[in-house]
């Protein structure tokens, strides 16, 4: 088994830019060398089964956009009123920011859908972001329980497809879009500040 840690970003980095432009049909071992312009058999070598592809490209999507530390410390000074909707336009914006990435999430929940060893594979790393999130918001103090977490993912999805896709408005911008939707939202969520389920 290959263990050039460098070229193993280069490998997986190219897989999600293929699943992102092609989808789940074209993401195979020889368009991601291609993608990657290293030797034929170089994925396969790394990556011999498409689950072991699968996981690696969830994990390294997770990792790509985690948030930036500096971007973190300036939103921990947003006023508590404006913090929940700056908060999730981040989120919006760090998905939009590179479209290739965001579609190939997209795709490998799809893929999930389809296919239970992938789900198997790309459920726990889903659903773990989603507690990390509500731990995240009870440690701020954010206004809301789990269920107005869990609203707010719905809504980073839902702006995100929808400006990955056939958006419903194109003269629309997404991150304005789910800042104004977690303003509304956050207007109607009970102040149980510090007491987000886990």
């Amino acid at each position: 088994m290959p263990t050039n840690p460098r070229r193993r970003t280069e490998v997986i980095d190219a897989a999600l830019q293929v699943l992102g432009r092609e989808g789940s049909r074209g993401l195979t071992h020889r368009a991601v060398d291609r993608a990657a312009t290293v030797p034929p058999g170089t994925c396969g070598n790394y990556y011999p089964r498409r689950a072991d592809l699968m996981l690696a490209m969830a994990q390294r999507i997770f990792e790509r956009v985690a948030p930036e530390a500096a971007e973190l410390a300036r939103l921990e000074t947003v006023p508590d009123d404006e913090a929940l909707p700056e908060y999730v336009a981040y989120v919006v914006e760090r998905l939009t920011r590179n479209p290739d990435l965001a579609r190939a999430l997209i795709e490998l929940r799809l893929e999930a859908s389809r296919s239970p060893d992938v789900a198997d594979l790309i459920a726990p790393f889903l659903r773990q972001g989603l507690r990390d999130d509500m731990a995240f918001y009870r440690d701020r103090g954010l206004p809301g329980d789990s269920t107005v977490v869990l609203m707010l993912h719905h809504v980073v999805n839902g702006v995100v497809l929808d400006h990955l896709t056939v958006p419903l408005d194109p003269a629309s911008d997404p991150v304005s879009t789910a800042r104004d939707a977690t303003a509304r939202l956050g207007a109607s969520a009970p102040d149980v500040h510090g007491h987000v389920d886990d």
